[in-house]
């Protein structure tokens, strides 16, 4: 009977009255995100007959378009304090941070060496704008404007939890895969897709999946790692 009013005391996607998510609730809301982002592929390659080789600023907007809609949709449900705040709260913090993450990311591109031109510029924008939807806007969901949430979990890399490896892992992934994504750039290979910012994409994309599949493994560890230390 316990067993059987804990399961109902969880939601459709594995989230439970502790503020906790399953691994199953977990690999959910990644599969849902995955799925939208190949959409974001789909409609810019068959509706907008563009990509990321031959017009990286149209791809990207409308990835980033599609993918923001549904992380933010589905990371608010995981925010803190839920009796203080509310959803509405969590998705109007969370364009915030997509703004404010955007303006970062470019900054960090630019300082790091991405090209200033102005058509350059705007292709920065553009992939600033998708990295903030990796990276700021779950925080920002899930955390809001706390700052000790923030430092400790990316400054001192201890997350406490699912969800907080939900939001931490996949945001370095991202981080990671776009800076190996940068390395072939300066080589003399005279391809399109060495252009800025197009490889970077494609490895931001790639370490955010990678991420996503790095935590849910953290999550089983941790715990069959719990299940040991109880028996």
């Amino acid at each position: 009977m316990k067993e059987g009013k804990k399961k109902k005391s969880e939601t459709s996607i594995g989230v439970s009255n502790d503020d906790s998510i399953s691994a199953l609730g977990a690999f959910s809301v990644y599969s849902i995100t995955g799925l939208f982002l190949a959409v974001g592929f789909w409609v810019a390659r068959n509706k907008y007959s563009v990509d990321l080789v031959s017009d990286p600023s149209l791809t990207l907007r409308i990835i980033s378009s599609i993918e923001f809609t549904v992380v933010v949709i589905i990371y608010s449900l995981f925010r803190k304090n839920p009796e203080k705040c509310s959803y509405f709260n969590a998705l109007g913090r969370s364009i915030l941070g997509l703004i404010s993450g955007a303006f970062i990311n470019a900054l960090g591109a630019i300082a790091l060496g991405a090209p200033i031109g102005m058509q350059s510029l705007t292709k920065t924008i553009h992939w600033s704008v998708l990295m903030s939807v990796f990276t700021f806007v779950p925080a920002t969901a899930v955390f809001g404007a706390s700052w000790a949430d923030w430092h400790r979990v990316f400054a001192s890399m201890k997350p406490v939890g699912n969800i907080e490896y939900m939001v931490f892992v996949p945001a370095y992934g991202a981080i990671v895969g776009g800076w190996f994504g940068a390395w072939p750039m300066p080589l003399d290979w005279e391809r399109p897709w060495q252009e800025w910012p197009i490889y970077v994409c494609y490895g931001a994309i790639g370490g955010y999946i990678v991420g996503q599949i790095v935590s849910l493994s953290l999550m089983l560890f941790i715990r069959k790692h719990k299940n040991l230390k109880l028996a």
